[in-house]
């Protein structure tokens, strides 16, 4: 049965990448969630998806350029006004929260835009230190750092993620030796791109699914996962088709 994986949290209905839109991620039963990894200027792991905090805080300018400190001071409730004050949480935090469940976790590493040498190893060691190798997915757009991980010794799945076409996507994927498929929701358009992934060895995430014609699509052409902004539409639609699929 496919997989339902907050996107972000539970995205819709709470602010990104924040830790009430990951505990109603939790609250919705959904099966998984997704979220993005960058360092602050002091070398802190924080859990927010822009490279700029612009468009889901009240600040301006890079991450990167801010301590953990003059982050936390903004409000990343992204125009909900119902959570005004909440905050951008370090991964840490974040985990704190998904560790007492059984939720999946994709974590994206957001280093493909800013360089931010050593996130790699950093992520690795977190996911160690909270004991959660075994339920979380490492993924990236920056297919050398998916390497890296590789030579890391990371021990959870990759996840390549990708959004300019490319043919015969799991060939490129296995070659590159990763685990999983996560592209574009517009680029799984059969049950054949399914079946070539997974006789490769590869599970399929595609992103973003939110709309029930796409969804049920997906369900039927037994992906694995799907990143969704709507987790409880989603699950209650699966399981309304589930004697069908």
């Amino acid at each position: 049965m496919t997989q339902i994986w907050a996107h972000r949290g539970a995205r819709a209905e709470a602010p990104e990448n924040t830790l009430p839109a990951f505990e109603l991620a939790i609250e919705q039963q959904a099966d998984g969630v997704e979220f993005d990894v960058q360092f602050t200027a002091d070398n802190e792991l924080v859990v927010i998806h822009d490279e700029t905090v612009a468009r889901t805080t009240d600040g301006q300018g890079r991450v990167v350029a801010y301590s953990l400190a003059q982050l936390q001071r903004l409000d990343a409730s992204a125009g909900k006004p119902e959570f005004a004050g909440v905050q951008i949480p370090t991964l840490a935090q974040v985990l704190e929260v998904l560790a007492p469940t059984k939720l999946e976790l994709n974590i994206e590493l957001k280093n493909s835009v800013e360089d931010y040498p050593g996130l790699e190893e950093a992520v690795v060691a977190m996911v160690a230190e909270f004991g959660l190798a075994d339920r979380v997915v490492l993924s990236s757009f920056n297919h050398y750092s998916l390497k890296k991980l590789q030579s890391l010794g990371a021990p959870s799945p990759i996840g390549m993620l990708y959004s300019d076409p490319l043919y015969r996507p799991w060939r490129y994927a296995a070659k590159l030796g990763v685990d999983a498929l996560h592209p574009p929701a517009r680029y799984v358009t059969s049950a054949r791109f399914v079946r070539k992934a997974h006789a490769a060895g590869l599970a399929v995430r595609p992103w973003i699914v939110n709309g029930e014609r796409r969804l049920e699509r997906t369900f039927r052409w037994g992906v694995d996962a799907v990143f969704t902004d709507y987790p409880a539409r989603a699950l209650a639609l699966r399981d309304a088709v589930a004697d069908v699929y």
